[in-house]
């Protein structure tokens, strides 16, 4: 189980880290680059916060979400386990920002559809790692010996 476990965080982080140099780079693609901002402005548009009088810059915005996932993706790879845990939480997190941002847009399912394969494939992850996690506690409880 250890196996597909990290090929799948290594996937994962691979594809944040990717995505996120995307956003923070124009030089990788300059089309992308462009389309990206655009989305952004949108985005910003229906930012969860707005209710709080609060709306970012747009690119402000596409910056801070490209770092995010630039070191989340990193440390969902590299770092150690208590940093992964984290790093997953936290693109966790931003994919339901960006379903919730998608679904306000009223997007279409099909564009909505890589945010939620991220979404479940970053919950299948969290959950297979707690599940080992307790498989490891329960064996280590039953080898200690108990009072006598």
């Amino acid at each position: 189980m250890a196996l597909p476990l990290a090929a799948l965080r290594v996937l994962l982080g691979g594809f944040f880290a990717l995505t996120g140099a995307a956003k923070l780079s124009e030089q990788l693609s300059p089309p992308t680059s462009e389309r990206m901002k655009a989305l952004f402005v949108q985005f910003a548009e229906v930012f969860p916060l707005k209710v709080f009088c609060y709306q970012p810059d747009p690119e402000s915005y596409q910056a801070a979400v490209g770092w995010l996932e630039l070191l989340a993706g990193l440390l969902l790879v590299l770092g150690p386990p208590v940093l992964q845990d984290i790093s997953n939480l936290l693109l966790t997190l931003l994919m339901m920002g960006a379903l919730f941002t998608l679904v306000s847009l009223k997007e279409s399912l099909n564009t909505c559809i890589p945010a939620i394969v991220c979404l479940g494939l970053l919950l299948l992850l969290d959950i297979c790692q707690a599940l080992v996690q307790t498989k490891q506690v329960v064996r280590a409880t039953r080898k200690t010996p108990g009072p006598r």
